[in-house]
């Protein structure tokens, strides 16, 4: 876990860079930014932060935003019952994000965080600038990470249901 002046740093830096970006802000918004440290205490290299736009029971909008070189930890989108799990569309906005999904290891730009190597299996590697947009089908084992200045997208998605994504590192806690 990370500690309170860790959150609020993150929440602040992940503000900073949403308003670099050229992204309107409001005063409520800043304070519903939320910090994912994904249970495993190192928000500076693992964990990003998000806000929220819109939830609905059908689909989702969010703004994720990651600081130079943070990394999401490799995930899937599990099925739910009938539903075969989230279909996200990405739209990258400001800044450098490096996607990793199946297939052939095309790995140049982006890195492994260090000593988890064998967590990070997908290395066909999808740099997305702005403007790009990425497709990500349910299911589909992926993981991300910011350039060096850090990135800043746009998540859409059939409905959002962080609680049944499924990890590769066991010490992942949502």
């Amino acid at each position: 876990m990370i500690t309170g002046e860790e959150y609020v740093a993150a929440r602040r830096a992940a503000a900073d860079l949403l308003v670099r970006s050229g992204i309107p802000l409001q005063a409520a918004e800043r304070e519903r930014i939320e910090v994912v440290d994904f249970g495993l205490g190192n928000i500076r290299v693992e964990g990003l932060q998000l806000l929220t736009i819109f939830e609905t029971g059908r689909m989702a909008g969010r703004i994720l935003v990651m600081t130079p070189d943070q990394t999401e930890p490799e995930h899937w989108h599990s099925p739910f019952g009938q539903d075969p799990g989230k279909q996200e569309v990405i739209r990258a906005y400001w800044g450098e994000v490096r996607f990793y999904l199946p297939g052939e290891d095309t790995m140049e730009r982006g890195f492994l965080v260090e000593g988890k190597e064998h967590l990070y299996t997908m290395r066909n590697e999808i740099i997305l600038e702005p403007g790009d947009t990425l497709v990500i089908e349910p299911g589909s084992k992926h993981w991300f990470q910011a350039g060096e200045e850090g990135a800043v997208f746009y998540s859409f998605s059939t409905t959002v249901r962080d609680a049944s994504d499924g990890f590769t590192d066991p010490g992942v806690v949502r």
